[in-house]
């Protein structure tokens, strides 16, 4: 077996205060709360020898969890990368000051400044409130970069230029999107909306694109592709620690029924070694959009667009060193 990283998706909690169309969270019949034993056993768990990121994020909201401060205060002393996705209806300033610095980045999901959009999207948050803790997030994080998941939804791209002014203007500078509508359990027949598409109007509007966040390097990308047996590229580039602790066989396991093992008994390295002899299981995979996406001629394609990224990404760093210093 070859050596690689993956990336982790850390679920502290399967509950949500939202109630967005896009999400399939109705299908877990039994909503969890990671417990403060659990969440130890995974922080021992998370080896950058084996993880190069870890995503605070799963199917649930993690600032609605009842130990958020505690759970936050172990990213400070832990050695790891850590993100946060959250839809940010929570974010007041005491959350916000707290995450400064534990986290590199919070991905605050945003689907639209119209109203009936939002309301459509984000059901069941205020969109009010949120744009008011875009505003606080964006003044009051020194060390965490703020970064906004723009929704990829149909309904959503009418009036993207007029969020993204709107963003702008409040001096948020990284704005990113995913080049596909991911249909998890089920939960998006009828919407079709073309990754090329996506893909384009994240060129048009300069976005980031979020089909490089779990890509650690080119060619662990391949090893990750040699050692695997089921060449599904977005299962085998992440694994997802359920509120319970399992390792679970795919991030579109929505009901959170095929744990590989529990963090308590099994390292990473074993879930990914046990995993990579798995083959694709019928109820998951014959209806994930995502199953044959990345065949070789597209691997090769993302590569070269990863590439571009990078480059652009070190100029553009390049540029400001030399400026802030010419000043």
């Amino acid at each position: 077996m070859k050596n690689y990283r993956i990336a982790a998706n850390v679920e502290w909690t399967s509950k949500c205060n939202a109630l967005c169309p896009m999400c399939p969270r109705g299908l877990i019949e039994h909503p969890q709360i990671m417990t403060s034993e659990t969440w130890q056993q995974v922080l021992r768990r998370l080896a950058s020898k084996h993880v190069f990121r870890t995503v605070i994020a799963g199917y649930g909201e993690p600032t609605t969890h009842n130990q958020f401060f505690d759970f936050v205060d172990q990213l400070r002393i832990h050695p790891g990368k850590f993100d946060m996705a959250s839809n940010g209806h929570l974010l007041d300033e005491k959350l916000i000051r707290h995450l400064d610095g534990a986290i590199g980045v919070l991905i605050f999901s945003f689907s639209s400044v119209d109203l009936d959009v939002y309301k459509q999207v984000h059901a069941n948050l205020d969109q009010a409130r949120a744009m008011a803790n875009i505003q606080l997030a964006q003044k009051l994080f020194k060390h965490t970069k703020l970064m906004i998941s723009l929704t990829p939804m149909p309904e959503c791209l009418p009036t993207l230029p007029d969020t993204i002014r709107w963003l702008q203007a409040q001096g948020v500078k990284y704005l990113s999107m995913s080049p596909t509508l991911y249909n998890r359990g089920g939960s998006l027949q009828g919407q079709d909306l073309s990754t090329e598409k996506l893909r384009r109007t994240i060129s048009q509007y300069s976005l980031l694109s979020q089909e490089f966040d779990f890509i650690p390097s080119p060619i662990e990308i391949a090893k990750q592709w040699y050692s695997n047996r089921f060449k599904c590229v977005p299962r085998n580039t992440d694994i997802l620690i359920s509120a319970s602790g399992d390792y679970l066989y795919c991030y579109n396991d929505v009901k959170h029924e095929h744990s590989i093992g529990h963090v308590s008994s099994m390292s990473i390295r074993d879930a990914l070694v046990k995993r990579e002899d798995m083959e694709a299981i019928p109820s998951l995979c014959d209806a994930c959009n995502l199953r044959h996406r990345y065949g070789a001629g597209e691997l090769t394609k993302t590569a070269l667009r990863y590439a571009g990224t990078k480059i652009k990404t070190s100029l553009k760093s390049r540029f400001a060193t030399i400026e802030c210093h010419t000043q």
